[in-house]
């Protein structure tokens, strides 16, 4: 041993000072071969240890090739091919799994705590110590257990810390994962209100309504319930950058960006207001005809001017949001868009094209107004269930950071 250290903070009943040695005097390779009849595995640093056929990607392997395979069995640990990463794994499943990878068990399962060293392979720190010892290029880096194995390494000693430190830790990513399917559900519930709350393209009615409207829905031109802003920043009112992310909407660029991307002078660009919508031509992945999003978080901002301004004036403006969050708008602005013609990410659509896009909205302004209050309040639930999720994911960083040392 060579040296000896305590975390800043323990469970009760415990003072011994932690150890510190390489992980082959605790950890030994596991190499099992010849069972080509078990499921094939694979191992993957979001799921963990997985059966090849859930990847979700069709991997080709040579059949022949599996009596070489590895035998993986409940609370082995795995290390992938880019361990650099994270790539320690705890498995659950029995199957077989590439020769590539690094199987790995406690020499002495009595003495140690797979939950302890499963929290102890996923830290930061410890990451980042395995660039000393990968080898391989890029994304193909890896580790053998040779590397691993001499690796400096600090844990308690004693069993039961060991068990009451996994313990505290996989419950508290039980209460993660709770909470993430919770608003993953809330989130697909979301979109599937989103579909069935406004008309399909061609129809003049939705799927789902509140009760007391039945009239037929009405296509409307932007240009006839909204208005263009050109309003430039010349007296400098504000200095504050806005870009507009279709997750995140109109948000400060130094926080979106870490950086300024907006000239030092900005009194050419236009001024926004809250409650002002724009409409970002750039095109990603999952928004092939850009985003339009309202300036909720900030009174005012700058935007340049490659982006369409534009306020409502005889259309709820909630309604508005939820309408430009569904995909309906897309064949319209498609349509208006110059075929083919793509700048640098930018969608070649004019301001008068784009004001030209017909809407389909409800007549009754009281229906428009409950449809937008609906997703308003869906949206509110949506962000308390994710600043709670934000928060245990914040709690566990900070156990991590004073429950080991």
């Amino acid at each position: 041993m060579m040296s000896k250290k305590s975390p800043q903070l323990r469970f009760e009943g415990f003072t011994d000072d932690w150890e510190e040695c390489n992980s082959k005097d605790i950890f030994k390779p596991k190499i099992r071969k010849g069972e080509p009849d078990l499921p094939v595995l694979s191992v993957t640093q979001t799921s963990g240890v997985v059966y090849r056929d859930e990847v979700g990607i069709d991997i080709k392997y040579d059949i022949s090739t599996l009596k070489n395979y590895k035998v993986i069995e409940p609370n082995d640990f795995v290390i992938s091919l880019r361990s650099f990463q994270g790539g320690f794994e705890l498995s659950d499943k029995l199957g077989i799994t590439s020769p590539a990878y690094t199987i790995f068990v406690p020499k002495s399962p009595e003495e140690q705590n797979n939950l302890f060293w499963r929290i102890q392979f996923k830290r930061f720190q410890f990451i980042q110590s395995l660039k000393t010892v990968t080898f391989g290029i890029r994304d193909g880096k890896s580790i053998s257990f040779n590397e691993f194995g001499d690796l400096k390494i600090k844990f308690p000693s004693n069993i039961l810390e060991q068990q009451k430190i996994g313990a505290f830790f996989k419950e508290l990513d039980n209460t993660i994962a709770l909470h993430q399917r919770k608003l993953d559900l809330l989130k697909e519930q979301k979109k599937g209100y989103l579909q069935k709350m406004f008309p399909k393209n061609g129809a003049k009615v939705p799927e789902l309504r509140f009760a007391g409207f039945a009239d037929d829905w009405e296509d409307r031109k932007l240009s006839s319930i909204a208005e263009r802003v050109t309003r430039k920043n010349k007296n400098n009112e504000s200095t504050l950058p806005l870009t507009i992310s279709a997750q995140d909407g109109l948000v400060d660029q130094n926080d979106y960006f870490n950086k300024q991307v907006a000239s030092r002078d900005v009194t050419g660009y236009f001024l926004v207001k809250n409650g002002e919508f724009a409409y970002n031509k750039s095109y990603s992945n999952g928004y092939p005809w850009g985003a339009i999003k309202r300036l909720d978080k900030y009174e005012m901002g700058v935007l340049s001017t490659l982006y369409i301004v534009f306020k409502p004036t005889a259309i709820n403006s909630q309604f508005l949001v939820s309408y430009y969050e569904t995909t309906r708008w897309y064949r319209e602005v498609s349509k208006n868009a110059a075929e083919g013609a793509r700048n640098h990410g930018l969608l070649n659509i004019s301001p008068n094209d784009f004001f030209n896009t017909l809407l389909t909205i409800p007549k009754s302004a009281e229906e428009q107004q409950q449809i937008g209050s609906f997703f308003k309040q869906l949206d509110e639930t949506i962000a308390l269930h994710q600043r709670k999720l934000d928060l245990l994911k914040e709690q566990k960083k900070g156990f991590l950071q004073k429950m080991f040392v």
